[in-house]
């Protein structure tokens, strides 16, 4: 067997093989026999089929079959063993592949068409300078999150007079003209309302004030405005039937229930960070603005590998790339979606392919290593995050560990935890590299970045 390189240009090579009947009629052989022992035809035992016969009639589809597995076998040995960064997969050459005829030949040529990746250089050093950015938290942050603690926290208790956002519960009765309970009329126990939400103010008011046992007479319509899902709820009727629910309606107050927000207190302060993590109001908010500060590095990273990208891009230039092949490439790949496809997404993809070579380089310069562990802790971190977002912080370690582990029993995310890894180390050891450009900036002023 004869392997060959040819190179066209800098970007550009064709790959040629030749095969011998040597080179694989022993692998030939070797399939035929391992297929005679499965082998069934009738007027012949399984496994007792002669050989001419089954040469005869499958020999053809087996010697193409080893072929091309030895093919396969040897075009990617030979990438690997001389190390050809080549770029997609090589392709059938257009010019020079010369028709195979498995009926009439023995010797075989197989050319290939392969892009190989620019020569460049990706260096960073102490005199680059990129931006970082350090989100500032706030006391209004803080605040925000003090009262969202102390309201996911917090409790309901049953009041005898009525405040705005209290809620009420009771029974309603329609009644007729005359103001009385009509009689086969809509009648609702344990009807429950919040008052505040009502979209007419002066319906609204008719329930300011009021105690245990009043007995107030309102209208859902004029409440509610007519909205048909809004009344029918709270009437227990169908969605159809409330246009025509015009009445006035009686409604006895037999609950009225008001929501307490937690106190700042060593409770609350143990429910959200753990026993004696912290014990005062100024220990809790200032763990608060640690905890957030920390949730904003991972943001601030990610926006600093997205301007280390834009500076390499620039700092590399354009880079020479086989043009024709990339774009057949791309055709092969997405034959479903057709040539236009191709032509509105070259330019993206080259861009895309550009930043994955440089990152590529970093990558190996700075040793980044990324093992299964670092994949489970960066799962963890997401899923603090998430739960973060809902008040939850001292979420349990095996709880942690539980959720990374679904997360990288999905391959889609396995793909995604693994890039993120990458970037998060690469994100680390360039900011001891580069000189950053440190800027002070607000979450506001931070998401209008990337706006």
């Amino acid at each position: 067997m004869n392997i060959s390189l040819e190179n066209i240009d800098k970007v550009s090579a064709v790959l040629t093989i030749k095969m011998e009947k040597a080179d694989y009629a022993d692998r030939v052989e070797k399939a035929l026999k391992d297929f005679r022992k499965k082998a069934s035809m009738p007027g012949f035992r399984p496994g007792q089929v002669p050989m001419g016969l089954l040469k005869k009639r499958f020999g053809k589809d087996i010697t193409a079959e080893e072929v091309n597995k030895l093919l396969g076998e040897k075009l990617y040995a030979y990438i690997k063993d001389n190390n050809l960064n080549i770029l997609g997969e090589p392709l059938p050459s257009e010019d020079r592949q010369q028709n195979i005829d498995f009926d009439t030949m023995e010797e075989f040529s197989f050319a290939f068409d392969i892009a190989l990746a620019p020569d460049f250089k990706a260096e960073l050093g102490a005199e680059d300078t990129v931006d970082y950015y350090d989100i500032q938290v706030d006391d209004k942050m803080v605040d925000g999150q003090v009262n969202m603690y102390a309201q996911r926290a917090g409790s309901y208790e049953h009041v005898d007079s009525y405040e705005a956002k209290d809620m009420v519960k009771g029974l309603l009765a329609e009644l007729d003209e005359n103001g009385n309970t009509k009689e086969g009329g809509v009648q609702v126990e344990g009807a429950v309302m919040l008052p505040e939400y009502m979209k007419n103010d002066e319906q609204k008011a008719i329930f300011s004030g009021c105690k245990v046992n009043d007995v107030l007479v309102f209208n859902p319509h004029k409440a509610y405005d007519g909205h048909d899902v809004e009344i029918s709820s709270l009437l227990k009727i169908k969605k159809e039937d409330a246009p025509a629910m015009t009445s006035d309606f009686s409604f006895q107050v037999q609950e009225i229930t008001r929501f307490k927000e937690a106190e700042l207190n060593q409770a609350l302060f143990d429910e959200v960070f753990g026993k004696d993590a912290v014990s005062s109001e100024e220990e809790f908010r200032n763990k608060i603005k640690e905890v957030m500060a920390e949730q904003f590095v991972a943001d601030s990273d990610y926006k600093f590998i997205l301007d280390v990208r834009a500076y390499m891009m620039n700092k590399v230039g354009k880079l020479e790339f086989p043009d024709a092949f990339l774009k057949r490439f791309m055709r092969v790949s997405n034959a479903d979606k057709g040539e236009k496809f191709v032509e509105e997404n070259y330019d993206r993809s080259i861009e895309e392919l550009t930043w994955h070579l440089i990152k590529e380089q970093l990558v190996k310069a700075y040793a980044i290593k990324v093992e299964r562990e670092d994949m489970v802790e960066t799962a963890k971190n997401i899923t603090k995050i998430q739960f973060a977002q809902y008040g939850m912080i001292n979420m349990p370690e095996d709880v942690l560990n539980n959720y990374a582990n679904e997360m990288l029993k999905k391959q889609d995310q396995v793909e995604s935890l693994l890039n993120r890894s990458v970037e998060n180390k690469l994100a680390a050891a360039l900011k001891a590299v580069v000189k950053l450009n440190r800027k002070e900036i607000s979450v506001e002023e931070f998401n209008k970045l990337f706006a």
